[in-house]
């Protein structure tokens, strides 16, 4: 019950202070390059997931950074040509779905509360966390590498689903 009740109160209040529509007004006054906006935004996610879980994090900032990138994007029903990451509203929102998912995949492997890495270290007594961390260090930069790619070349997103 009390959980209905903060998340009733976290709703009721995102939606009554506009906080989505002025956050979004900010990210699209700014005068930084769109792309950098967009890794200052994802290094934020980087850093809420040291210390959350990626659910947590996901539903408490989704709802106020979604509408933002797609403001930044030109809107929902921007067409291709029009946009600034170079794909309609529809395209940018599963392409940034995308990305956010990743992120909270990729802080499920970064310390200091890599969540996954506790687990496989519960899980194996013959093995510390440290000896985990140690050898996750590998997808941790192979994760590193793949969000970079899909910021630096979007269409690589749906480039598979359009050749059907």
């Amino acid at each position: 019950m009390k959980k209905q009740v903060d998340a009733s109160s976290y709703t009721i209040s995102r939606d009554t202070t506009e906080l989505p529509a002025a956050f979004a007004d900010w990210i699209t006054s700014l005068t930084l390059s769109p792309t950098l906006i967009l890794i200052c935004i994802l290094l934020a996610y980087a850093v809420l997931g040291m210390f959350m879980d990626a659910i947590g994090m996901l539903l408490l900032t989704l709802p106020v950074v979604y509408p933002a990138v797609m403001a930044l994007n030109g809107g929902e029903l921007v067409s291709a040509t029009d946009s600034t990451f170079g794909m309609s509203g529809p395209m940018c929102a599963i392409w940034f779905g995308i990305l956010v998912v990743k992120m909270a995949e990729f802080c499920l492997i970064t310390p200091p509360i890599g969540l996954n890495c506790f687990v496989v270290a519960g899980v194996r007594e013959d093995l510390t966390v440290q000896d985990v961390f140690r050898g996750v260090t590998p997808f941790f930069i192979a994760d590193a590498v793949t969000i970079a790619l899909l910021v630096a070349f979007p269409a690589i997103v749906l480039w598979l689903p359009g050749q059907v």
